[in-house]
């Protein structure tokens, strides 16, 4: 390898999935689904559980049914970073795949990149504000076919914030690899100052080609990843 580097993390939106798949098919899908899943499923454990949650972290554990949905779709439009919002999102993507109403994007080269990269003995992971359940269905439902066996293990923000350097502390602790062994791939340069503030490596995606602060080292896919850090030497 070019560098010494054991593990590949990468965010979802806007690294490996288009932003505009998110923000104009997924959040308003889970925005028109989200009142009658609530009402028809309430009852479900899983359900009922990030319910619950919503009642705590709004400080107000007697919310009706209504008033909850109510903050719940304030929330999609706020794209707050609330972990018992992208838990039931998850879940009613779960049925829109399963109905096929929904089929994710992926960047054009982002499935093969993922497949040799794997395939070269570099260990794969995801960490995105979406749940891991979210991301699961994302990358199970590709165009390109499957591809959930290609990454070991999916972190949200469970593990902390995505702007927060202990969260990039934590990941690297759970995956049992060295920070400077680790390469961390977002199109967010705050992620990115998180990340490298914990000795993370890390490269800049900037698909849009909109420019970026030169903060971090910059690309535009996941080829120019691969041959500034993970080509042969």
């Amino acid at each position: 390898m070019a560098e010494t580097i054991e593990a590949v993390v990468t965010d979802i939106e806007g690294t490996t999935t288009p932003v505009t798949f998110v923000t104009e098919t997924l959040f308003p899908y889970a925005r028109r689904a989200l009142p009658g899943f609530i009402r028809d499923r309430r009852a479900l454990p899983e359900v009922a559980e990030q319910l619950a949650a919503v009642r705590s972290l709004a400080g107000s554990p007697t919310l009706s049914d209504d008033a909850v949905i109510e903050l719940l779709l304030c929330w999609i439009d706020e794209d707050r970073k609330a972990t018992p919002l992208k838990a039931l999102q998850g879940l009613v993507w779960a049925e829109g795949y399963a109905a096929g109403d929904l089929q994710s994007v992926l960047y054009p080269e982002v499935a093969d990149s993922l497949r040799r990269w794997q395939g070269a003995g570099l260990r794969l992971f995801a960490y995105s504000s979406g749940s891991v359940a979210a991301q699961r269905l994302l990358f199970r439902h590709s165009p390109r076919g499957d591809l959930t066996p290609l990454f070991e293990e999916y972190f949200d923000t469970r593990l902390g914030g995505k702007l927060e350097a202990e969260s990039y502390r934590k990941l690297a602790a759970a995956i049992a690899v060295p920070p400077e062994r680790v390469l961390f791939l977002s199109d967010h340069e705050g992620e990115l100052d998180a990340a490298a503030a914990c000795g993370i490596l890390t490269a800049c995606l900037d698909r849009d080609g909109t420019g970026r602060s030169g903060r971090h080292e910059v690309h535009r896919d996941f080829m120019s990843v691969e041959q500034r850090h993970l080509a042969s030497s």
